[in-house]
């Protein structure tokens, strides 16, 4: 799979592009991940679970999810076969005449989104989907415009048609409280050296079954999920401040900063301190 499928951190796009696939519990990513660009991800049909920033969602058929530039953000499919179309796209495919049409007008895009399709309209979505990826196969020297053309009228579609979501904890995707305790205390507490029995005891488990539970519901490890949230926090210091590498290690809950370097690393294939070079 290339780079014009898939993109990573660190690489570019020189317009609007769009792939559909059909994905099944056997696709594992390798890890959370995040861009330069804003990616929507539609459901086309069955569910998948999204980790982005510090929230789990469940993503049903008809459902959007909007995701910001540098926007960590991981994806499993632990509810049999998903179809979802992604379309990534940069700020400069927007139309300014788009903003007074959409919730929060130009602030729209400055933070994830989800926003549902009533099943009315989803065979409209799909068929705006199908016609931008046509033009991705024309690929002529109109194809460009094409697709911001069609991009613009789908979120019009949207803004007209779609039930747009807060993000509350009352409106997470998921009926399991208890990992949503879970997970809020890691979000509240993660600059904190906390144990796995902390965040246990305040979901209302033993700390061995709250581990086997949340790998179950979530996909990924309660520990894996804490350094997650750390990284995040840790991303947006590196943008926003000019504090040294073992300060914002050591602000994020991190006890090492070469254990943090190497977590770092890891995840997004550069140091921190490249990182803050790029961004």
């Amino acid at each position: 799979m290339n780079s014009r499928q898939t993109p990573v951190h660190g690489t570019t796009i020189e317009g609007i592009e769009i792939n559909t696939r059909i994905r099944t519990s056997e696709f594992v990513m390798t890890g959370h991940h995040c861009h330069k660009w804003f990616e929507l991800f539609y459901v086309e049909s069955g569910t998948c679970r999204f980790l982005i920033n510090d929230s789990i969602h469940d993503i049903h058929q008809g459902d959007f999810i909007l995701i910001p530039p540098y926007a960590l953000h991981y994806t499993r499919y632990l509810f049999g076969t998903c179809k979802r179309t992604v379309i990534f796209f940069r700020q400069e495919d927007l139309c300014d005449s788009l903003f007074p049409f959409l919730p929060g007008t130009s602030s729209f895009f400055n933070e994830y989104r989800i926003f549902q399709v009533p099943e009315a309209y989803q065979s409209r979505i799909i068929g705006c989907l199908d016609r931008m990826t046509q033009e991705e196969k024309i690929h002529d020297a109109r194809s460009s415009e094409m697709k911001k053309a069609l991009l613009h009228e789908m979120f019009l579609l949207c803004s007209r048609i779609c039930t747009f979501l807060t993000d509350t904890p009352e409106q997470i995707h998921t009926t399991d409280r208890q990992i949503i305790l879970a997970a809020q205390y890691i979000c509240d507490h993660y600059m904190n050296p906390i144990s796995t029995s902390d965040i246990a005891e305040a979901a209302g488990f033993s700390p061995n079954y709250l581990s086997r539970r949340f790998r179950e519901k979530t996909g990924i490890g309660l520990h894996e999920y804490l350094v997650f949230i750390r990284l995040h926090h840790a991303t947006l210091d590196l943008v926003s401040t000019r504090d040294s590498i073992t300060e914002i290690a050591l602000r994020c809950g991190f006890s090492d900063s070469n254990y943090f370097k190497d977590a770092f690393k890891k995840k997004y294939g550069m140091t921190p301190r490249d990182y803050r070079k790029v961004t």
